[in-house]
């Protein structure tokens, strides 16, 4: 178990595993979609992330390629906003791991919001995050980009940087690559210095990076499955829950997603213990037994998760949908939505135009990432912006070099 202080003010996962309190298994979210229209925690997708102003003037771009992959001008100049401060740190940083630099034009085949950083060996693409409109705390994180969506990396560009170079201090010295940090002059000096994990005298790195960094989706899991390891089926189902607090990662399906097959696990393992003859249960077992080794608790947890984008799941929609108990209607229902007739009955209910044309953008890169057919609906989907005012987001989803 990871030792978090309260002092750290990181997110409190150790009060929370030393309560273990069966209580706080109780979802209570059995909403169905149809009749929140498939919206995130009853709002519209577009809506639950906020307004945002943009620049309606439009510029004549530059055209950019691998051979002069100029991310900060593009970030500015067609993505619309501001880059983070230490981007060019980390574009070294991913070049001295070996990754090859590419355009942040180059994205044919990817899921329009993201702007691509670079790519490794195995063709896993590296990139920033341009939501439409930003939860905070999540203006440009670093994903992973998937044929069916996106893999968190870090919340900021920061973070992820902080990260590397951890992980990188970590190793022996035969195998440390100390380019990683004459690269990373400048942002080294204010996220972090050789030596900084050693002289925090914590037990691993991931119990470093959640205490001094921030919380990452892949050490949460990793936890987790340590916890299931380790019979510790209780630890497991609280962090499974810390997951998914809606501060930790707006906007983001995954943590459901690993909180309803954390559930369903759970299941199997309560009843395992029914059966044995070798287990004499306590009343708190039984409790425990009854409050959270429930089948219709995972099935709760998989439908939030629907109600995410569809791209943040990290994982095919099919499989989430599986343990929602929701065969191919939620996606015919969608695409009734995204017609000219479900417009109209969405503005005679009294919706304003804008917040329907957000909506079918959302709607239309949820149907994209069941198949991961991201271009087939890169017009329409820019119309949307349009229509919505976001013209700067418009230009940029459909930018390809």
């Amino acid at each position: 178990m990871l030792a978090l202080s309260k002092t750290t003010g990181n997110n409190g996962l150790e009060a929370q595993e030393q309560k273990h309190d069966p209580a706080i298994f109780r979802r209570g979210r059995r909403r169905d979609m149809k009749a929140s229209g498939g919206l995130p925690f009853g709002g519209p997708r577009a809506a639950a992330i906020g307004p945002i102003l943009v620049d309606r003037c439009r510029p004549t771009y530059r055209c950019y390629t691998s051979s002069s992959p100029d991310h900060v001008s593009f970030i500015k100049e067609v993505a619309a906003t501001q880059p983070p401060q230490h981007l060019s740190n980390l574009l070294r940083m991913l070049k001295v791991r070996g990754d090859s630099i590419i355009s942040p034009g180059a994205k044919r085949g990817l899921i329009p919001l993201a702007i691509p950083l670079s790519e490794n060996t195995s063709g896993s693409v590296t990139a920033l995050l341009r939501w439409p409109t930003a939860p905070t705390g999540m203006e440009m994180p670093v994903i992973q980009v998937q044929k069916y969506g996106v893999w968190l990396l870090a919340k900021n560009v920061d973070q992820y940087i902080h990260r590397l170079l951890a992980e990188e201090d970590i190793k022996g010295p035969q195998e440390r690559n100390d380019e990683l940090f004459h690269v990373s002059v400048g942002a080294e000096e204010k996220l972090y210095q050789k030596g900084d994990f050693a002289a925090s005298g914590l037990s691993s790195v991931d119990t470093y990076l959640i205490k001094k960094v921030g919380l990452f989706p892949d050490i949460l899991e990793r936890k987790i499955k340590h916890h299931f390891q380790k019979g510790d089926h209780v630890s497991a189902l609280v962090t499974g829950e810390f997951y998914t607090k809606r501060e930790h990662f707006p906007g983001f399906g995954r943590p459901f997603v690993v909180n309803s097959e954390v559930l369903l696990k759970s299941v199997y393992f309560f009843h395992a213990l029914l059966l044995s003859a070798h287990y004499s249960f306590c009343v708190r077992d039984l409790h425990s037994y009854r409050r959270v080794g429930r089948n219709l608790e995972a099935k709760d947890s998989a439908r939030v998760a629907l109600k995410s984008p569809w791209w943040t799941l990290g994982c095919n929609y099919h499989e989430v949908a599986s343990i929602a108990q929701w065969d191919d209607e939620q996606i015919e229902y969608i695409k009734e939505r995204v017609t000219k007739e479900g417009r109209q009955e969405d503005i005679k209910r009294g919706k304003e135009p804008a917040q329907v044309a957000l909506d079918e953008a959302a709607f239309l890169l949820d149907l994209a990432s069941v198949e991961g057919t991201w271009d087939d609906n890169l017009e329409r989907i820019a119309e949307c912006y349009q229509e919505a005012g976001l013209h700067e987001i418009a230009k940029f989803v459909l930018y390809r070099n």
